[in-house]
């Protein structure tokens, strides 16, 4: 069953939907309906895995689902550099605004099904996986919305579509529905099966996401609620699921960081616990890899704050590194003096290819594809339009292992054993040799009693959290990691471009040794360069000045969001529109903490 997860080989996808009668008059759409289908285990599988797709997008299908695929649908972050205005946060009431419960509906049906009419179908053992994949995807759905929305309506049974009373359920507290969540991830960690067949959700696949789950709760709850007990129980989870995947033995850190992404089969591969794959033979590619060729021009690239985080090799931030041109900036010099994980991001020379920042993403693609087109060749078909398939790692053990030691960091619990079996672990990874070839080097182990103090560390995060934060930066670089976790340690004010003017500049290019056709007459008043805040335009005369940081003329920085009036931007409102649907049925829906009530 290697492709069912993402073949659309789902015979049953149309009866996940028929818990109403409207759906249920209508004659079926394949062989099976709601009345026959929960006959045996292999339907019931085939109606899982339906959900795949949802919480495993991976890089998208096609050009479909880009805006939660890896590198196009996260641009809005401290990371990211738009050519143009930057993303705002949302600053008002929307009219239309609500969460969805389809997921969750039909969650709830396999999960009632399964109760009710499979217990003499299924065995013990199948009962408590089917039930333990079901509350997995209920938990994984529920703690994104409630990431988003706070205190949510909580069901976990299918209501009726006559009942209002129910329909028209107040929200749920937070703290109500998270407490679900741990005892659904907690369910799902003891009877899901160990192994059910190549691409299938497994206790493994479970205990990875519940670190990813339960460490964002645990941060929630302290940075946001400043709730310690609840926060030490979400993190203890955390840990709790990472000692498991990291005791068995069953993955490791063996890859080079850019194979991870470019690669047509992950199938075997020790860094990873769940990845997505593509196949076109069935028709199932994506378009990621495409705006990563070398050819396609791209409006988005990394912004200098980002590109100042990567760590020298000698373990130290730049301000303190003893390693030789640490302060310089240029891009053949970072790829010698910084993580390696800053040239397997990137292409090694600034290119007007990215007219944002000047630096060219390359993560996300194979070397041997960029050797080609620099040599004038054009992309292999397979590397354009969407005809891409590569294979996305949906979870990697790279990211349980960052999770593990943060959560062990938040208890005040981490030895330099801990730090040497994640970070130091990960910092080990296997070099390629083209990386080695441009002087790429491994950077030093951390020492958990001689962390870096670094000059521009958050002075309300201690060390060793900045340290590890500094990890994740360069380890999710363009995948999901970024702006969620700036929300969970509430820090969102690291996006303020007003106070952050690294957040609207790019790479650093010396014009006239790197670009120098990029110095035309075209180009003057569209291009500058900053160095130390100062701000040189090009004017079509001062080539020899063009040497900073990139910035296009046009570039502007994202609307004020933090200390305005009745505005929250870590939680989402709900729209004028759904609120008045309550009213008008006699019911009350509160508006998100912090956003103003409906009048």
């Amino acid at each position: 069953m290697k492709h069912s997860l993402y073949t659309l080989l789902i015979a049953l996808v149309a009866f996940g939907f028929q818990g109403c009668k409207k759906f249920l008059d209508r004659p079926p759409l394949t062989s099976e309906n709601d009345e026959t289908a929960w006959s045996s285990e292999n339907n019931l599988r085939l109606y899982a895995n339906k959900f795949y797709p949802t919480f495993f997008t991976g890089y998208g299908t096609n050009f479909s689902n880009e805006a939660d695929a890896a590198m196009l649908g996260f641009q809005f972050s401290d990371d990211v550099l738009l050519r143009g205005n930057q993303g705002n946060f949302t600053r008002s009431v929307p009219n239309s605004s609500i969460w969805s419960y389809t997921t969750i509906r039909s969650i709830n049906i396999m999960l009632d099904r399964i109760e009710n009419r499979m217990k003499g179908i299924l065995d013990e053992g199948a009962y408590r996986h089917w039930t333990g994949i079901g509350r997995f995807f209920r938990a994984m759905e529920y703690s994104n919305i409630v990431t988003s929305f706070g205190d949510v309506p909580y069901y976990d049974y299918v209501p009726l579509d006559t009942d209002l009373d129910d329909l028209y359920k107040p929200r749920t507290p937070r703290n109500t529905v998270m407490d679900a969540v741990y005892d659904d991830l907690v369910y799902a960690l003891e009877n899901v099966r160990l192994n059910d067949g190549s691409q299938q959700v497994n206790r493994y696949v479970v205990a990875g996401f519940v670190t990813r789950i339960a460490l964002r709760e645990g941060s929630w709850q302290k940075y946001y609620y400043n709730n310690i007990q609840r926060a030490n129980k979400f993190f203890q989870l955390a840990v709790t699921a990472g000692d498991m995947l990291i005791s068995s033995g069953k993955y490791d850190i063996v890859t080079d960081f850019r194979s991870l992404f470019a690669s047509n089969s992950l199938e075997g591969n020790k860094d990873v616990i769940l990845y997505r794959h593509y196949d076109p033979a069935v028709g199932v590619t994506h378009a990621v890899a495409t705006y990563n060729n070398l050819s396609e021009s791209i409006a988005f690239g990394p912004t200098t704050d980002l590109i100042k985080a990567f760590i020298c090799v000698d373990g130290l931030p730049y301000q303190q590194s003893t390693v030789p041109n640490a302060t310089s900036f240029n891009l053949s010099n970072m790829i010698k003096t910084r993580d390696s994980r800053l040239e397997a991001t990137f292409y090694d020379k600034p290119t007007p290819k990215n007219v944002a920042s000047y630096w060219y993403i390359n993560k996300f693609i194979p070397r041997s594809v960029i050797a080609q087109v620099e040599a004038g060749g054009t992309p292999p078909t397979e590397f354009s339009s969407s005809r891409n398939h590569t294979d996305y790692p949906v979870f990697r053990y790279a990211e349980a292992l960052l999770n593990w030691i943060e959560a062990k960091a938040e208890l005040g619990t981490v030895t330099q054993g801990d730090i040497d079996v994640s970070i130091n672990k990960i910092r080990n990874r296997p070099l390629a040799p083209e990386a080695i070839a441009k002087g790429v080097q491994k950077t030093a182990p951390m020492d958990l009693g001689a962390l870096p103090n670094d000059p521009a560390r958050d002075p309300s995060v201690n060390p060793l959290l900045w340290e590890i934060r500094r990890e994740r930066r360069m380890e999710f670089a363009f995948e999901y990691s970024r702006f969620q976790d700036l929300k969970r340690w509430k820090k969102l004010e690291y996006m303020d471009t007003d106070a952050r003017p690294d957040l609207l500049t790019g790479g650093y290019v010396d014009f006239p040794a790197e670009s120098p056709s990029s110095l035309t007459a075209s180009n003057a008043g569209q291009i500058a360069v900053v160095n130390d805040g100062v701000v040189t335009v090009y004017n079509g005369t001062n080539n020899a000045s063009m040497r900073g940081f990139f910035r296009t003329t046009n570039t502007n920085g994202r609307q004020p969001f933090l200390g305005l009036p009745n505005v929250n931007p870590y939680l989402t409102p709900v729209g004028r529109n759904q609120m008045e649907d309550y009213r008008k049925n006699g019911y009350v829906l509160a508006q998100t903490e912090g956003w103003p009530e409906y009048e």
